[in-house]
């Protein structure tokens, strides 16, 4: 891993070039152009606010953290996007990005960023704004200096996600429909679509085999009540890093030689 890290590093300058390409590539050909990657999400929003809030005025119950339907779904959904658009893209990355390994020396590790730091690049800007639209709802909280700690973690737990879903889908084809499947329910096993307390208690510990629950109930406590994310959060995305690293190691070992013959 840490050979990678410093084959990255070593190669900053062209990550650079190929994550403006990547992004610019998801549009190519459009009158919009890289507009339409930061307007999708947008719109994405607009829509949630407009249909529950105004709309249909649709409320929460008390022990929500936040009323309003739309504003509680928002803050959950943007960053689940993120995460669903960087491990989809970035588990099938290294199979798009064959033909180049197979002609080039480059580190694999590159395809994998570039897939996950444009996603990146698009989902982060919209998180801070999101931090400025919410500031109403609990005035300049200070705990809205663990928003950059918690972003940055996603997007660590995301690079080593796809890096390792990447590798196994390498060697196993199935592993895109796997991981497309997992992506559709998960939803349903986290906290955005509804807050925990609404979850049977003796149930809960199955939200936190979601690697976004951590995630999503920081995000909450800071966005929506201005408060610091709680030890159970910490703890969750510690772990999850934790264990998302430990699992990539012995498939980076696995796969040093045979990545490129199974590609």
């Amino acid at each position: 891993m840490w050979q990678d890290i410093r084959s990255a590093w070593d190669m900053r300058a062209l990550l650079r070039v190929m994550v403006w390409r990547e992004l610019a590539a998801r549009h190519s050909g459009t009158a919009g152009g890289i507009a339409w990657v930061y307007a999708q999400p947008l719109l994405t929003v607009a829509a949630y606010y407009l249909v529950f809030d105004v709309v249909f005025a649709m409320r929460l119950g008390d022990a929500a953290p936040a009323k309003a339907v739309g504003t509680y779904l928002i803050v959950g959904m943007v960053p689940w996007q993120a995460f669903c658009e960087g491990i989809g893209r970035g588990t099938s990355s290294l199979i798009d990005a064959g033909h180049l390994l197979q002609k080039n020396a480059l580190p694999p590790v590159l395809m994998v960023l570039r897939t996950v730091l444009a996603s990146g690049a698009v989902y982060a800007p919209l998180l801070v704004l999101l931090a400025l639209a919410y500031t109403p709802l609990h005035g300049v909280a200070l705990a809205t200096v663990a928003l950059p700690v918690v972003i940055a973690a996603q997007l660590l737990l995301m690079v080593l996600l796809a890096y390792g879903l990447a590798i196994l889908a390498a060697a196993l084809r199935d592993t895109v429909q796997l991981v497309t499947f997992g992506l559709s329910v998960g939803i349903f096993l986290s906290p955005i679509l509804f807050p925990v307390t609404l979850f049977p208690e003796a149930w809960r510990w199955v939200l936190w085999l979601n690697p976004m629950t951590a995630w999503v109930l920081a995000y909450q406590n800071i966005l929506l009540l201005g408060d610091w994310p709680s030890w159970q959060s910490w703890l969750g995305m510690a772990a999850w890093l934790a264990g998302a690293g430990l699992l990539l190691q012995p498939l980076l070992r696995r796969s040093r030689d045979e990545l490129v013959d199974w590609l």
